[in-house]
């Protein structure tokens, strides 16, 4: 099983474990805040079972029906784990302002050791996803899930902490919107990345500019014009271009050479160049027609 894999397994189940136990003990504690960390928590599972599908997915060869193969969906896979964070989130916020005027009473003892089960679970397997959150989109939606999680834990034993205290039973719920909107402020990337990719726009780290100035000095080349670059998946990223060399004769070096220098300085490891002579106007060559 690859790594990723691997992770996502691990991860999810045991998270879901973590989620009967925390759901369990909110209820007999009587914690709002425990209570939305458990709801969190099944949001964070539901998200890393879509993230391990699609994952599983992005490993399937192509076919005749689907000729780039299924990697698209770990894109659908990180949006969707945006939208169900950032929704669950909301869950947490309408119930927290329901609290405001109606504090309830909080067992502190219980809701402090389980949340510092969930700070370490959470957080050990955040720890899973680490060194590839950057280069995949979809491994970043498991790795902020999980951050999240192991934030929404640590606030939760700060304010039973603070309740056992001092008494301040309207500190439970105001704990849990600071919690939400953290949350909402640190899904916000990951929720644009995602839109972005579903909207074929050029992939976060690559400079469309940068792209066509390199594709313009290429030998014999005195135009580039129908370019276009997107995301084939949360980790591949795909180009088509034209580019106008006169007089030039068929070059197989030439198309090899500038493919291998898109996937060295661009990440773009699959590239489609049609070559024109420039003797007839092509179609696609203004800037608006797609």
């Amino acid at each position: 099983m690859p790594k990723s894999l691997r992770a996502f397994a691990i991860g999810a189940s045991v998270n879901f474990g973590f989620v009967i136990i925390e759901a369990v003990f909110g209820f007999l504690s009587g914690s709002l805040s425990l209570l939305a960390d458990a709801g969190h928590n099944l949001s964070d599972v539901l998200g890393l079972l879509l993230a391990w599908a699609a994952a599983w997915l992005s490993t399937r060869p192509p076919t005749a029906k689907r000729t780039f193969g299924f990697g698209r969906s770990s894109i659908l896979a990180a949006l969707a784990n945006a939208i169900i964070l950032l929704l669950g989130t909301g869950g947490i916020i309408v119930e927290a302002v329901s609290r405001l005027s109606d504090p309830q009473p909080v067992e502190t003892g219980i809701v402090m050791i389980v949340a510092l089960i969930g700070i370490g679970v959470n957080f050990g397997t955040a720890l899973l996803f680490m060194a590839d959150r950057k280069s995949d989109l979809n491994v970043r939606g498991a790795f902020v899930h999980l951050v999240a999680d192991a934030a929404v834990s640590l606030g939760v034993v700060i304010a039973a902490a603070v309740i056992a205290f001092t008494g301040w039973l309207w500190l439970d719920p105001l704990v849990s919107l600071a919690i939400a909107a953290a949350i909402i402020l640190g899904t916000w990337g990951l929720f644009r990345d995602s839109v972005d990719m579903a909207m074929d726009a050029v992939p976060a780290g690559i400079d469309r500019a940068d792209v066509e100035a390199y594709l313009s000095k290429r030998p014999g080349v005195t135009e580039v014009h129908d370019l276009h670059i997107w995301a084939l998946s949360t980790t591949e990223n795909a180009l088509t271009a034209h580019l106008v060399r006169p007089g030039a004769a068929l070059d197989d070096a030439f198309l090899a050479e500038t493919c291998a220098g898109l996937k060295e300085k661009f990440q773009i490891g699959h590239a489609a160049i049609q070559v024109e002579a420039g003797e007839l106007p092509c179609a696609l060559a203004p800037a608006h027609v797609v």
